[in-house]
């Protein structure tokens, strides 16, 4: 891009965001890549957290076939990221879901969204920080207790903390440097488990081997509790949009990247998941129990004296989701504080001017998955409340948003930006809508799980505390009523000054 180019697309970006009620001058600078953003979105999405995550659970709840799971999500995600590049193509601004609900439904549906987002993004950043700490300490051939996993989950949500605050440049290069790390850690990965550690034919695929056929619900209950896994994987191409105040030419390359970030982080975790289940020795063993780490088992065996190295790229793939979580959760933080509907917005709002990043907004971002991991030595319950909302609370957001995109459709929102669906706007919105809703519906799904009917009904209460507390603090403190930026006007073209 030549420099008159440039100029010409910061004049067209400026314009397009004052057009929206913001001023580009005091706030980000358009410092991030194309590929960065790709890498941002992948790295929140992170094929290596996902599926290492949920693996063993899933293949221990309906064997082999749940590697089908990542296959649907995939595809009932892709229509979900359609939706959600047509609705930043016309509205660019930081913080994703949360001003997108503002403009095509309103103050009040843009409060809740927000409001459930950021909790649900608390909790993720918690469970990945958490997360991370067992395959930390393999690379150096420890074992952690609760303690140890807690401080260096600590450690984790300072290190992303530290590259937050370092401005969009680096987190753009730790971005990319994850995207790298992922790729060898499932593409590399999956690739020689495929060739030189397959235990199974692919015929295998199709047989769950006996397992999960007596539970609740006979196999498609397993299936479909097993199927989590996919839907634990498919949601970093949020994160795009979170940061479109950072990229030039938002309008076209968000939702360009939001599609990339799908089809490279699609197929990486396909991958990793297919070969994984075709390299596990012994299903029942895993079914059973027995063993309780198939994926480290796995990569001993394969790598023998360079598994230390391979646990270290898994490593900095983790360190870098945590690093794009932590980003989205702050600019959705800061654009909520921006518009003066959150506690202490003023103090959210603040913008460090020679990092050009969003500082107390970030130390949110920090500072209350912290207090969820610190909490967890002492209620273990806590977390595994905000864990689990994590995932449900997310793909309510996403819901919403699509939702609100329908809705608009239908009083007569003509998107304008520079990526539409054109005639096929309708078919993907409802098909996007009714996957969602299925998904939420089996995520919050009750299932057996040994604890009781308040374990089993965790989530559900989890969810209901979360909305209601929500709910009630936005019609008390009429927080929604702040702030003048626009609301509720999808309604017909943005006039750009080009």
């Amino acid at each position: 891009m030549t420099q008159q180019d440039t100029v010409v697309h910061h004049d067209e970006d400026a314009a397009h965001l004052a057009s929206l009620g913001y001023t580009y001058e005091t706030t980000f600078k358009r410092d991030m890549t194309f590929w960065g953003n790709v890498s941002l979105g992948f790295t929140y999405l992170s094929p290596i957290a996902g599926v290492y995550s949920m693996f063993a659970i899933s293949l221990g709840q309906a064997g082999p076939p749940m590697a089908w799971a990542l296959v649907i999500a995939l595809i009932g995600q892709f229509f979900v990221a359609l939706i959600f590049g047509e609705v930043v193509s016309n509205y660019p601004v930081a913080g994703g879901v949360y001003p997108w609900s503002r403009r095509l439904w309103g103050r009040k549906w843009a409060w809740m969204n927000g409001w459930i987002y950021v909790v649900a993004l608390i909790g993720t950043i918690a469970a990945v920080s958490y997360g991370a700490a067992p395959f930390i300490a393999s690379v150096f051939g420890e074992e952690l207790d609760a303690t140890g996993t807690v401080l260096i989950a600590l450690g984790t949500l300072v290190l992303a903390t530290v590259l937050n605050f370092s401005g969009t440049k680096i987190l753009s290069l730790a971005a990319t440097i994850g995207l790298i790390a992922e790729m060898i850690g499932a593409v590399v990965i999956g690739g020689y488990l495929l060739i030189f550690n397959r235990h199974h034919d692919f015929s295998v695929l199709f047989d769950n081997q006996g397992i999960g056929t007596d539970a609740p619900g006979g196999y498609l209950g397993a299936f479909a509790a097993a199927a989590l896994i996919g839907m634990f994987a498919y949601y970093g191409f949020e994160a795009n949009g979170d940061v479109a105040e950072e990229i030039k030419n938002p309008s076209s390359r968000v939702p360009k990247a939001m599609r990339m970030t799908m089809y490279i982080g699609g197929f990486a975790a396909n991958l990793l998941a297919f070969s994984l289940v075709l390299a596990v020795p012994d299903f029942q063993a895993v079914a059973s129990g027995e063993v309780v780490d198939p994926i480290g088992e796995i990569l001993h065996t394969a790598f023998g004296p360079v598994f230390p190295v391979v646990m270290f790229v898994i490593v900095v793939a983790f360190l870098s989701c945590i690093t794009s979580l932590q980003a989205a959760a702050s600019r959705l933080v800061y654009s909520m504080g921006r518009d003066g509907i959150l506690p202490a917005s003023k103090f959210l709002a603040s913008f460090n001017e020679k990092r050009h990043v969003p500082h107390n907004a970030l130390l949110v971002a920090a500072f209350f998955p912290a207090a969820v991991v610190v909490l967890s030595l002492l209620l273990e319950n806590a977390l595994t409340a905000m864990v689990g909302f994590g995932t449900v609370g997310i793909y309510m957001g996403f819901q919403m948003v699509v939702l609100a995109a329908l809705r608009a459709r239908i009083l007569g929102w003509k998107p304008a930006g520079k990526f539409t669906l054109g005639a096929w706007a309708y078919p993907v919105n409802i098909v996007a809508l009714v996957w969602g809703i299925a998904a939420v519906a089996n995520i919050l799904w009750p299932r057996p799980t040994g604890g009781g009917w308040a374990e089993d009904y965790l989530l559900i209460m989890t969810t209901v505390g979360v909305v209601a507390i929500g709910w009630i603090y936005m019609l008390v403190s009429k927080a929604y009523q702040r702030g003048d930026t626009p609301a509720a006007d999808a309604s017909g073209p943005i006039k750009v000054l080009v």
